[in-house]
């Protein structure tokens, strides 16, 4: 079948669409499960491994950038086995580095096994080059981001204001940082949907026919 990415701006409904396009197609989500596989194959404890995601990430200072200095972004356990073959866990910590490396390996075992949507986490990048990955940017006019978070979130119109700016800012920090790119560029996409010219529902089946066209020209490629 095909691997999905989505990457969506805060208040888009991009999360929604990918919910109604798993319904329909029977894809599974990535998710935390998947990374603490990495996790453990990298031998690692499965608790406190973070999923270090676009949505919630924050920018370095200007000092911490010109020191290159290292960020611990959470802390893990892992086995350590002594010479005369004594197990022990220990607590370690998890730098940014270590974080996004174990995102990649998630990621691309999610490409391997198939039949995935990948929202965020810099999978437009990560499988860029692979075949059969439809990449799918989701936008909206900002005013409408900002009623849709002040009606899903409950927030007052200058928190929901104050949400839709910083998560963005954090999503397209997070693609520059660690993928030297544009959030914005339409060509790290297939198929760019504005929701505010498409509803949810009308959205999830432009992009169920785009994955069915991108199967057949795969299968017929290859």
């Amino acid at each position: 079948m095909a691997v999905i990415t989505i990457s969506r701006q805060y208040g888009s409904g991009g999360d929604e669409i990918a919910t109604r396009v798993g319904e329909i197609l029977g894809y599974r989500y990535f998710d935390k499960s998947i990374i603490l596989r990495t996790a453990r194959d990298s031998g690692l404890s499965s608790e406190d491994i973070l999923d270090f995601s676009e949505d919630r990430y924050q920018v370095q200072s200007f000092l911490d950038q010109l020191f290159a200095r290292r960020r611990t972004v959470a802390q893990y356990r892992s086995w350590r086995e002594s010479a005369d073959g004594v197990r022990t866990l220990v607590q370690e910590e998890l730098d940014e580095a270590q974080a996004i490396s174990m995102v990649r390996g998630a990621v691309r075992a999610a490409y391997r096994e198939d039949d995935f949507i990948i929202i965020g986490r810099g999978g437009q990048v990560i499988l860029q080059d692979q075949p059969g990955v439809l990449h799918v940017r989701v936008v909206a006019p900002v005013s409408d981001r900002i009623h849709r978070v002040l009606k899903t979130e409950g927030l007052t119109p200058e928190q929901a204001t104050d949400a839709v700016m910083k998560r963005d800012t954090a999503a397209e920090s997070y693609l520059r940082r660690f993928y030297d790119v544009d959030w914005d560029d339409p060509l790290l996409y297939n198929l760019i949907i504005n929701t505010g010219r498409w509803g949810i529902d009308a959205a999830a089946h432009i992009i169920v026919t785009a994955v069915s066209h991108m199967v057949t020209k795969v299968s017929q490629d290859g």
